[in-house]
């Protein structure tokens, strides 16, 4: 049986920072105490961070890029997963601090892990990634909120994004409202296709926001973070929900606490990295019956490893609609 496997290497020595497909031997990748036979995994937003070196994403090197992962259980020092068994990683560092899932070979903690839903296969569940456990999350907060698909409108911001993407599908399964607004106003046919109502330009929403602004939305989902985040904030109804889980924007936040105070609006930030493993579990369970084949297809694209360094590029270059999927054994 060969060591060697295939994986995307990110490396930094000199200043001189790269990314390339690299042949790595198994025995170069630290024990966690589970090890996987990657089956697929997704070029996120922060892989291409990570990948390109737009943005310090990556805390170590080498350092194997990949924030989520499914995969099969070849060894395990753990009494909660089986050998054989199929399992599904989010976050925890995986791809940061940690190697993660582009490479066809991962060993991780069994407290990162869940099992993989029995009616998603793999590939469905990377089709879906981080971006749609993040988009769930999200939703389950303003729920928990009370926001219900008869409070009114919610906005959508990076609507074309995978989150964006997400949050508009599956918002429109359960019967919302949605606005979405898009830096590429070209894809309205394929934002209303995933059931946004009405779209519009991001630059209604970019610009300085004055503290408070006429209502528009009972809540949002909010990627973009900075300017846009703000405006979202002082467009909300009374007692509206955002929840922010992005920053593409940017990570600051120039905006008044006037909605807050005068209009009683909540800001729930969404964490998708540490989350513990009932809330991942809930995420889950209700994507694996909200989602369909049909329209995950539909919303993705998938890849082999040795197509994932100009994918990336592409990514942050805005080029890329949808949901990357990566087939790591092809």
């Amino acid at each position: 049986m060969t060591s060697k496997v295939k994986s995307i290497l990110i490396d930094k020595a000199n200043e001189q920072y790269t990314a390339k497909l690299s042949l790595i031997d198994k025995t170069s990748i630290p024990k966690m105490g589970i090890e996987v036979d990657v089956l697929y995994s997704t070029l996120n937003y922060k892989d291409g961070l990570a990948i390109t070196g737009l943005s310090p994403v990556v805390r170590a090197f080498p350092m194997v890029p990949g924030i989520d992962l499914v995969g099969r259980i070849t060894k395990t020092t753990s009494a909660e997963f089986n050998q054989g068994q199929l399992v599904l990683l989010n976050g925890f560092g995986v791809g940061e601090k940690y190697f993660g899932g582009l490479c066809q070979t991962a060993s991780l903690k069994s407290d990162w892990l869940i099992p993989l839903p029995t009616n998603l296969s793999p590939k469905q569940a990377m089709q879906i990634g981080t971006a749609g456990y993040t988009a769930m999350l999200s939703i389950i907060a303003l729920e928990k909120q009370g926001i219900n698909k008869d409070s009114g409108e919610i906005i959508v911001t990076g609507a074309n994004g995978g989150v964006g993407s997400f949050a508009i599908y599956l918002l429109n399964k359960l019967g919302y409202s949605i606005t979405a607004a898009t830096g590429r106003v070209d894809q309205t046919d394929y934002l209303k296709a995933l059931g946004a109502a009405h779209v519009i330009a991001r630059e209604e929403l970019s610009k300085p926001a004055k503290p408070l602004q006429k209502e528009r939305f009972a809540a949002a989902i909010d990627a973009v973070g900075s300017h846009t985040l703000a405006n979202v904030c002082a467009s909300l109804n009374y007692g509206g929900v955002v929840t922010a889980c992005g920053l593409a924007q940017g990570m600051d936040f120039p905006g008044s606490v006037a909605p807050f105070i005068l209009r009683g609006i909540s800001l729930i930030g969404i964490d998708s990295v540490m989350r513990p493993k009932a809330d991942r579990i809930e995420a889950w369970q209700r994507l694996a019956n909200l989602v369909d084949a049909e329209q995950l297809d539909k919303i993705s694209t998938e890849i082999t490893l040795d197509q994932v360094i100009e994918s990336a590029r592409q990514l942050m270059a805005g080029k890329i609609r949808g949901r990357v999927v990566v087939n790591c054994q092809s």
